[in-house]
């Protein structure tokens, strides 16, 4: 089952879209909103699965979906919480600010919590006051739970997970060491994120989706050239059950809380951070990573962070080449 926000007021109008992305009918006479769908999942779930059933076999009326009309799955959520847990990127990130790799990194997953009261569509512009600032893409995945009791252990953890989306968390470059420097955490350098057009149950990822890793290619690109192609199963040192429970061990999370992967990044083949795909690599998710493999082996980085009228693109597609989630697709624009 596929589910969208098409744009209507704070929360979105509920939808249920076609598998080939192409039709959909609203759910309002079931849910208003996605939010109010995981708040009462356990009865409304059956329910959308049987729209959606009547979606696929044309026994409804639909309307012709469009990527563009959506918000965000959840265009404000009660919670957000970003983890790390490809730790290529998290050790390629810290080099590029100076910073060594402490051990205990691959004993729990970093997190911090970011801002969810207004989630930019996967079609919005991304507004850029100063490009001083560094703006940088962080193409992701990121799973919806439902509610999750503290100190949920791993395994029933992958049990609450409802849906998945894909995100583009971005990232001020500029703002994260001094911000770090402080040592409270991210608050200004991370900015509005932007989720998918839609947001998918499980069992559409048919076997890619293992209960805790989505084992497919996160394609990246920007202004249409390769950027990244890492398999998002791959180096991904904890899985979705583990950061749920993670973020859960001193407090419950209540439904709609979105907990994201971290920023996708497979090392190379030697073990070694990884080749850019225009040299036979998989390319990177962020410009950060790129930046940070052209100071290692070229003594500096080429790659520009991302200027007023540069398009970003995330988008995973199956075994057909068919696209799974829609494509988040922004525009860079001047503020």
């Amino acid at each position: 089952m596929k589910l969208a926000s098409l744009k209507d007021g704070r929360d979105g109008r509920l939808a249920v879209v076609s598998r080939d992305l192409t039709r959909a009918a609203f759910a309002e006479d079931i849910a208003a909103t996605l939010q109010a769908a995981l708040d009462d999942w356990v009865r409304v779930e059956p329910l959308l699965a049987g729209l959606s059933e009547k979606v696929e076999a044309e026994k409804t009326s639909t309307f012709r979906f469009r990527e563009r009309d959506c918000a965000s799955p959840l265009p404000r959520a009660y919670q957000w919480a970003d983890g790390s847990a490809y730790l290529n990127h998290v050790e390629l990130a810290r080099k590029a600010r100076g910073a060594d790799m402490p051990q205990r990194f691959w004993a729990e997953p970093l997190m911090y919590q970011g801002g969810s009261d207004a989630f930019l569509g996967p079609r919005d512009p991304i507004p850029l006051l100063d490009e001083g600032y560094g703006l940088d893409l962080e193409a992701e995945i990121a799973v919806v739970t439902d509610d999750v009791p503290m100190g949920v252990a791993p395994a029933a953890a992958r049990e609450r997970i409802r849906l998945v989306m894909l995100v583009n968390d971005v990232t001020l470059r500029g703002l994260v060491q001094d911000e770090i420097a402080k040592g409270f955490g991210f608050f200004q350098s991370k900015p509005s994120s932007a989720f998918s057009p839609v947001a998918v149950t499980p069992d559409e990822l048919g076997a890619a989706w293992d209960g805790g890793r989505l084992s497919l290619p996160l394609l990246s690109s920007v202004d249409g050239a390769p950027l990244g192609r890492p398999n998002a199963g791959v180096d991904m040192a904890f899985d979705f059950g583990q950061l749920i429970a993670h973020a859960a061990r001193t407090r419950p999370l209540s439904a709609g809380s979105i907990i994201g992967s971290g920023t996708v990044s497979n090392r190379g083949a030697d073990g070694g951070p990884g080749l850019p795909i225009a040299k036979g690599g998989l390319g990177y998710s962020c410009l950060v990573e790129q930046r940070a493999v052209e100071a290692l082996t070229d003594g500096g980085p080429r790659t520009p962070f991302l200027k007023a009228g540069k398009v970003v693109r995330i988008e995973v597609l199956d075994q057909q080449r068919h696209s799974i989630f829609g494509a988040i697709e922004q525009l860079v624009e001047a503020r």
